[in-house]
């Protein structure tokens, strides 16, 4: 079959496809045949070596939607269900830009139903991160939360999710991305300055760290999407970051609240899996609104 990987850190024509022996499943294992990936930020830094790796062949992918094409024993998937799911890690020899993976049962969810596999593809590692961020800071409904990066894909995803837990958001994003969160269901949009302490809590997708720290209130929480990069704590506010984990139960639930409509799904362009390297550009460039998916 072939896959994307990389054999040497560098830019988007560092990304090869190359012929591999088609992986096997072992028990508690599925094997599911590919019919859609996203390309994520952090397959950029995978490919980078922004997490180690050298002198491996290193995988690309961590999104996929797809059928189970086989199965190891005691899965409880049978083959041809539709599923989605997350194939955790940043050093594995295969990811999901490929024409089949293997993953652990318990990471694989049924398929959205009102989406094709290009739309599902781009929910797994996006919306676990966003909802595992919203778990960690632990906010009651009615609390306010300002969600930095709101026009992003996890920050996309927390506007929508916390304002179905009932949470008060604020979303900050550029101006030109007001209409667009606001539809997400913010209660309020900002572009430029904060007040300080004037929030429960931060989800920090855009990664701003200390600035934003500064707008949670005296003993609130702060959450932050690169694994170990919070901040320290100050005034008595929690911090901490999300470090996303393969989970199958909140993958459906997270699928069914998109067949309810409560989470909308966003796809940029889509891309051969032959055309990897020239995705890998694309995300490059930047100003994207939605997910560059590749596609067997």
């Amino acid at each position: 079959m072939r896959a994307a990987v990389v054999n040497a850190f560098g830019g988007p024509e560092a990304v090869e496809i190359v012929e591999v022996e088609v992986p096997e499943p072992g028990a508690g294992q599925v094997r599911i045949k590919v019919a859609a990936a996203a390309l994520n930020p952090v397959d950029a830094g995978v490919r980078a070596g922004g997490f180690g790796g050298a002198g491996k062949q290193l995988g690309l992918g961590w999104d996929v939607a797809g059928t189970v094409d086989a199965t190891g024993v005691a899965t409880g998937w049978t083959v041809g269900d539709d599923v989605v799911a997350l194939a955790y890690g940043p050093a594995k020899s295969l990811g999901t830009h490929a024409d089949y993976v293997v993953v652990d049962a318990g990471a694989v969810a049924k398929a959205p139903a009102s989406v094709d596999a290009v739309q599902a593809a781009s929910l797994p590692l996006n919306a676990l991160t966003a909802t595992q961020a919203l778990d960690l800071l632990g906010l009651e409904p009615g609390q306010s939360l300002l969600v930095t990066g709101a026009a992003g894909a996890v920050g996309g995803y927390a506007v929508q999710l916390a304002a179905h837990r009932g949470l008060s958001v604020t979303a900050l994003a550029r101006e030109v991305d007001e209409e667009l969160v606001r539809s997400l269901g913010a209660a309020q949009f900002v572009s430029g300055a904060v007040a300080p302490g004037s929030v429960d809590g931060v989800l920090d997708a855009a990664i701003l760290g200390a600035a934003a720290l500064e707008w949670v209130r005296d003993g609130g929480a702060f959450v932050g999407v690169i694994p170990g990069a919070h901040p320290a704590s100050v005034r008595g506010v929690r911090t901490g970051s999300v470090e996303v984990a393969a989970d199958g139960a909140r993958l459906a639930e997270l699928a069914a609240l998109v067949d309810q409509g409560v989470l909308t799904l966003r796809v940029a362009e889509t891309y051969a899996l032959d055309e990897a390297a020239k995705a890998h550009a694309r995300l490059a460039e930047g100003g994207l609104r939605g997910r560059l998916v590749l596609q067997p």
